[in-house]
C-alpha cells in the first residue's frame, strides 16, 4: 500500500461518522467577519504599509516610476553590490542607472552559485497594509522562490496603490492558490529562548522596499 492509499484511508475512517447530508465545508464556516479594519483612502492605506513594514525592520523608501532606477541604482552602490539575481520578466528599464553584473534567473542555479550574489530586484504580486506583508507569487517579474531566499538582500518593488491592499481576505482575492506563493514580513529573523535576534537565517538579512507611484 502507498503513502497516498494509506492517508486517504485515514481521511475517510475520519469522516466515516459524519452524515452525507452534511453542511458543506464552504456553508460549515462563518465568514462574515471585517474585511478590513477602519475605512481608510488609498493613501492611507499605503501610509499603514509603509509604517507596518518599518515596524518589522524593513527599510522603506518611495519614489515615482521615473525616479525609480536612480533609486534602485542608489541602493544597490549603498550595499556595494557588483552583482544582482534578474528575473527574466523584470523590466530591463529599471536596472537601466545600475552599474552591476546581472545574473538572470535559471533553473541551473545552484544554492552556492545564488550565495555568491550580492541583491536580487523583484516586483511583487501584491502588499497587505494591515500586516506589513509582500507575497511574491512566482510571476515573471518576480522570479523563483529561490532567488528571493538566498541573496543577503532583496529590493522589492511595489506598485502603489494599484498593487496595495487593506487585509488579508483582500489580498487572497488577488492571489491563485496554485501558485507558489511566498509571503514576507519584514527580513528574515527568528529569536531563540533568550529573545536574542538573529537575521538572515531563513532568507535575506536585508529587505528593502521601494513603494513606486506613477508620479
Amino acid at each position: 500500500m502507498s503513502s497516498r492509499d494509506l492517508i486517504l484511508a485515514r481521511v475517510r475512517r475520519a469522516l466515516a461518522d459524519v452524515p452525507r447530508d452534511d453542511t458543506p465545508y464552504d456553508r460549515a464556516v462563518r465568514r462574515d467577519y471585517l474585511r478590513e479594519h477602519g475605512n481608510r483612502s488609498a493613501g492611507r492605506t499605503v501610509d499603514l504599509l509603509a509604517e507596518n513594514l518599518a515596524d518589522y525592520r524593513a527599510l522603506v523608501h518611495r519614489c515615482t516610476a521615473g525616479e525609480l532606477p536612480a533609486t534602485i541604482a542608489r541602493l544597490l552602490a549603498g550595499r556595494g553590490a557588483a552583482s544582482v539575481a534578474v528575473p527574466a520578466g523584470l523590466d530591463p528599464a529599471w536596472l537601466a542607472a545600475a552599474d552591476v553584473t546581472r545574473m538572470p534567473d535559471s533553473a541551473a542555479d545552484t544554492p552556492a552559485a545564488l550565495d555568491r550574489v550580492d541583491s536580487v530586484v523583484t516586483a511583487c504580486a501584491v502588499a497587505i497594509a494591515e500586516t506589513g506583508t509582500i507575497v511574491l507569487d512566482g510571476g515573471p517579474d518576480q522570479g523563483r522562490r529561490r532567488i528571493t531566499l538566498v541573496p543577503d538582500h532583496h529590493i522589492c518593488v511595489v506598485r502603489v496603490p494599484g498593487q496595495v491592499v487593506s487585509s488579508v481576505p483582500q489580498g487572497l482575492e488577488r492571489l491563485d492558490p496554485a501558485r507558489p506563493l511566498t509571503w514576507i514580513s519584514g527580513p528574515s529573523a527568528t529569536s531563540d529562548i533568550e529573545l536574542d535576534r538573529v537575521e538572515g537565517v531563513h532568507g535575506p538579512r536585508t529587505l528593502e522596499v521601494v513603494l513606486v507611484s506613477a508620479r
